[in-house]
């Protein structure tokens, strides 16, 4: 094959085929494009990373004095801990089917790798904004219920409206939750979920500048401050009415990918005479949500994510 091949204890890696791999993934991730990156290097699988979190200040600016010194404040300082994993899968052909293809590694990427390392990426991902403490049962008239215990507080009932959509909005903003791109919040949910406010939703074009540019994986709309992406990657939950399915609304500072090794390809040394042949993508990495510290009340008000969510 004309890609380049270098050996290392065992298998062989590719860079030009880790990147056409990475690429690949790009437009497919729905959680995990919302993730911040913490650079890792040096670490091993089963090794424990920290990372510094950092509050608001504890006072506000006031006017000076001009006789009097500058005054300080404090701001709180957590550490984030996560343990690095490792995630991969390998496909195994035999030698006889890659000497009849013409491309046969290509296509074992785009046709069955990529999906595979997709579906990681964003369950990984999904399985932290999961984790939020705050959950949000829908009411009538555009109602919610808001506990910040990590619990729901009871059976979600109706279906998502646009009343829900700027009641949670609101929330947000009173809560001081930073804004993800210095004007909208973000909502990642299911289309079913979508599809009863999704004529509600202003045109992607017209709020793009000029009418195109760069949009969200996924993006469907967007409707008081909020820009929404649809997701197929995580499984319905199910809930028992069937009347709606989780919601994700978050602002920024909100999961963490902490990155050792970003998603590469290796192929196997060949056995059995050169017959006996694979090829795989390999990761060494984590992900962590930010905040979820329940200690006390101050520690709970940073939370970021919101989840659309029901008890059963």
């Amino acid at each position: 094959m004309s890609e380049l091949w270098s050996a290392n204890r065992g298998f062989m890696s590719s860079e030009t085929l880790s990147q056409e791999l990475r690429y690949a993934l790009q437009g497919m991730m729905r959680f995990r494009q919302f993730c911040d990156v913490e650079i890792a290097l040096g670490k091993n699988a089963g090794d424990t990373y920290n990372w510094n979190i950092y509050g608001d200040t504890e006072d506000e600016a006031e006017d000076l004095d001009e006789t009097l010194p500058m005054p300080e404040t404090g701001f709180p300082v957590s550490q984030g801990t996560v343990r690095i994993t490792e995630g991969g899968i390998a496909v195994s052909y035999t030698g006889k089917f890659d000497d009849l293809s013409e491309h046969p590694v290509k296509q074992i990427i785009h046709n069955t790798l990529k999906r595979n390392a997709n579906r990681y990426f964003d369950r990984s991902a999904h399985a932290q904004f999961d984790a939020t403490l705050l959950r949000a049962v829908g009411g009538a008239a555009g109602a919610i219920t808001l506990t910040d215990t990590g619990t729901p507080s009871g059976t979600n009932d109706i279906a998502m409206s646009f009343d829900h959509i700027k009641t949670i909005s609101d929330t947000m903003q009173e809560r001081n939750i930073p804004l993800f791109d210095s004007e909208n919040y973000v909502s990642v949910m299911r289309p079913t979920t979508m599809r009863p406010v999704l004529d509600d939703l202003e045109d992607i074009h017209k709020y793009v500048p000029e009418g195109w540019g760069r949009i969200m994986n996924g993006e469907k709309g967007r409707a008081d401050a909020v820009r929404f992406v649809a997701q197929t990657n995580i499984a319905s939950e199910g809930w028992t009415n069937s009347k709606s399915d989780a919601a994700y609304f978050f602002g920024s500072d909100t999961v963490t990918e902490v990155l050792t090794c970003p998603e590469e390809i290796r192929g196997k040394i060949p056995d059995d005479y050169g017959r006996g042949k694979g090829i795989a993508w390999y990761y060494l990495g984590a992900f962590a949500i930010t905040h979820a510290d329940d200690t006390n009340a101050a520690t709970k008000a940073n939370a970021r994510i919101v989840k659309w969510d029901s008890a059963a």
